[in-house]
């Protein structure tokens, strides 16, 4: 986990996330300014005209009374039909507020959301080796949902709060300016409380955050691995570790709690001694002369709704703070170099052969630890090439490198004579398919995985790919043929029907270039060998590149690599790599060795 990941920041680190997330925050707003400016101007309209209300006090107290008393209503009649139809007018502007509010907090989240699934699936693969899924999965839930709470349910009442706030703060300077020095004075507490309680509540709510994402790592990490857990009973250790992580998350929650716990006390306390001390004072000039009842009146109840909207705002304000901190992951991920991104200038193409070169080839996972060196290798098209080694010897890396999962780090990696980081991905994943050893399908019909290598195919096409690689007699016998929903009871297949599967997917696509890693290495023996079958219809005349731990598919390849620390230290067919007595013909003698 990056620091960034963390609620262990420092102060410039804190001031880049909160950047990074503001900058966010306004690209996102941009081109919704229409509907924002006619957010702000209705809640605008409807906080000046509430903040008037003790205007109309003053008024009805100091002209509407002393006029009826002289046997004249009209003053007092027109005072209320004003008052009146502002109210209306008030209620008008806050429901339109409120529904713009909430179409463009609505609008912002949608967006968002899509970013950030269109964000994961395009990083390179060494992102998703190092991000957890569980993490990942934070950024789109919790944090997605900590945003849309206070979106959805303060940031309208905080805006026009706010308003509100301001424009009776005016009101009461023109009333009576000497009781504006009280609030005033109050208003300087409040300011140091909040200035207090914003420098400890950020690091808080970021924490909480953190330990959030936590608790979601280890629900996931648990229940992905489910068959190992309850295997090797690992269930007590993993309660133990969730309680852990629940006992540090529930800490930084009443971390948090806890000092709201002391705000809002505080300013409710300051707010009645500022009322107080407006009351008293403004008795004192009333009693003299110099002020008049229905200005104090009104001054007295402005005075206290200027604390009651501060109330307000700080109901929202830890909504605020960890709307604020979920931002700022969001952002982070948001902001995820693409390290592996398409040319500005795509270079022409070739017809499709299927020649892969390697020329001067570096690359390393990390600078300290390079994988392989200078590597120099030619795989003409239609050869299917076999390639074996030692765990962690460099075999993987191959497929990654020709499949531009990750980009060398010295010299290039051609296709049929074009850099692979010339090449657009789309041309690309076009010309090389790679089948892993995982053969996952998708949520949906086994046709629809099928279709996966060939958007739009049709039915016919479909079946003839699962015929070609000898995957259609068991499909007709699912519970519902092609249409069989493979995630659903009675659609389950087993590893060698959903590997079959994959060929299927990989043969409809009609690559170029062809990579199987590892292909059979997690089936049985009677599940192999009826891969193999499809495995020949397979690879046809196209580029081959079997990387296998079992040397059952060996026989099969044109061509044999033997890879040690990341170089290519035998090249032959098999028969020749045999009869030298090399590392492969010690591999094959032990294989055979197995099968007696």
């Amino acid at each position: 986990m990056t620091r960034a990941e963390t609620s262990e920041l420092t102060p410039e680190e804190a001031r880049e996330s909160r950047a990074r997330a503001y900058r966010l925050l306004g690209r996102t707003l941009k081109p919704r300014w229409p509907l924002l400016t006619a957010a702000a101007v209705t809640s605008v309209i409807a906080a000046l005209l509430e903040a008037l209300t003790p205007l109309f006090l003053a008024k009805g107290l100091d002209v509407g009374l002393p006029a009826m008393r002289r046997g004249d209503a009209q003053p007092l009649w027109v005072i209320g039909i004003v008052f009146a139809v502002s109210c209306a007018v008030m209620g008008l502007m806050f429901w339109l507020s409120t529904w713009l509010t909430a179409k463009l907090s609505q609008s912002f989240l949608m967006e968002v959301r899509e970013r950030l699934f269109r964000k994961v699936q395009r990083l390179p693969m060494g992102f998703h080796e190092t991000y957890t899924s569980g993490r990942a999965i934070a950024r789109q839930t919790s944090d997605m949902d900590s945003i849309q709470e206070f979106l959805d349910g303060g940031a309208s009442d905080v805006i026009a709060t706010f308003l509100y706030l301001v424009f009776t703060l005016g009101l009461v300077l023109v009333l009576d300016p000497p009781s504006m020095l009280v609030v005033l004075v109050c208003g300087v507490g409040v300011a140091l409380l909040l200035r207090w309680y914003l420098r400890r509540s950020e690091a808080a709510f970021r924490a909480t955050r953190t330990h959030s994402a936590r608790l979601i790592v280890k629900f996931v990490e648990t229940f992905t691995g489910i068959r190992a857990v309850q295997s090797f009973r690992k269930e007590p250790a993993n309660d133990a570790a969730y309680s852990a992580v629940a006992a540090d998350y529930q800490k930084a929650t009443m971390g948090s709690i806890g000092l709201f716990g002391v705000l809002q006390p505080s300013i409710v306390t300051l707010g009645n001694l500022c009322m107080v001390g407006v009351l008293a004072w403004g008795g004192v000039r009333v009693i003299e002369g110099s002020l008049t009842v229905g200005a104090l009146a009104a001054v007295t109840l402005a005075t206290r709704r200027i604390f009651a909207p501060v109330q307000v705002m700080l109901m929202y304000l830890s909504s605020l703070q960890s709307a604020q901190a979920a931002l700022e992951k969001v952002s982070g991920l948001l902001e995820e170099p693409e390290t592996v991104t398409d040319p500005e200038r795509p270079a022409p193409l070739p017809e499709p052969a299927g020649e892969v070169v390697f020329e001067d080839a570096s690359f390393g996972y990390s600078p300290e630890k390079p994988v392989m060196e200078h590597l120099d290798l030619r795989i003409p098209a239609g050869q299917t090439v076999a390639v074996v080694g030692q765990t962690g010897a460099g075999k993987s890396t191959l497929a990654k490198l020709i499949s531009r999962f990750y980009d060398v780090t010295g010299g290039a990696v051609r296709l049929d004579g074009v850099d692979l980081r010339d090449m657009r991905d789309e041309d690309l994943r076009r010309r090389v398919v790679m089948v892993t050893q995982e053969s996952y399908l998708f949520s949906g019909s086994v046709a629809e995985n099928i279709a996966l290598g060939k958007p739009g195919a049709s039915p016919e096409e479909i079946e003839a790919a699962a015929r070609a690689v000898g995957a259609h007699e068991f499909i007709s016998r699912l519970p519902d043929g092609y249409d069989t929903d493979v995630n659903k009871r009675g659609g389950r297949v087993s590893a060698g029907q959903r590997q079959l599967i994959s060929f299927a997917r990989a043969f409809i696509a009609d690559p170029a270039v062809l990579i199987l890693d590892e292909a059979t290495s997690s089936l049985d023996i009677p599940s192999e060998r009826l891969v193999q079958e499809g495995l020949a219809t397979l690879l046809g005349e196209r580029t081959a590149l079997i990387i296998a731990h079992r040397l059952s598919t060996v026989a099969i390849a044109d061509r044999v690599l033997v890879i040690r620390d990341g170089r290519v230290a035998e090249d032959g067919s098999p028969a020749e790599l045999v009869r030298q007595g090399g590392e492969f013909a010690q591999l094959d003698a032990a294989w055979q060795k197995s099968l007696a």
